[in-house]
């Protein structure tokens, strides 16, 4: 009995490594673990946040959550508090990332890794479906590293086949731990 279910957790894990030849699918995202603070500038005007980012459930997925609070101002005059909530998780059937956000406006983006520069510095993720938004909706997430403490996630929206255009623009910066 023990020997099958030894058999039984073993050979998924055995052929998950021979699929992706042993290759670290973790590694392009190691980076963002830790605790950030940003900044924001974009529609919803100027904003201050906080993110932490570790990877959970033993890890088999990557977790973030983020708070960003935009004052009142000229673009915004109500101001407002964000929030959401991303998981990345590893498609062993597509051999790809995927990212699953949830926002507190109610809008759920599933992403799927679109492009990855060679050094690993730059992620391109683009949605292939997007709950409670407007009909055509398409975005595009891209993460890009500056340097060890510092990186840079562009948030682009496309409405009905126009192109991207940016929404939001945020620069984090490591906390020390």
């Amino acid at each position: 009995m023990r020997k099958r279910v030894f058999l039984i957790l073993f050979i998924p894990l055995v052929l998950f490594a021979q699929e992706n030849g042993g290759k670290d699918v973790w590694e392009p995202l190691r980076y963002f673990v830790g605790s950030w603070t940003g900044e924001s500038t974009g529609k919803a005007g100027d904003g201050k946040g906080e993110r932490t980012c570790e990877f959970i459930m033993e890890g088999t997925y990557l977790h973030y959550k983020t708070v960003m609070h935009f004052e009142p101002q000229e673009k915004n005059p109500e101001g407002e508090v964000h929030e959401d909530w991303v998981f990345f998780s590893f498609d062993q059937n597509r051999n790809s990332l995927v990212v699953r956000q949830f926002n507190t406006e109610g809008f759920v983006n599933q992403y799927v890794l679109d492009s990855l520069s060679s050094d690993g510095s730059r992620l391109v993720l683009t949605t292939e479906h997007s709950e409670n938004a407007p009909p055509g909706l398409m975005a595009k997430y891209t993460l890009e590293i500056k340097n060890a403490d510092e990186f840079v996630e562009n948030f682009e929206l496309g409405f009905s086949g126009k192109g991207y255009s940016c929404w939001m623009t945020n620069t984090w910066y490591r906390k020390e731990n």
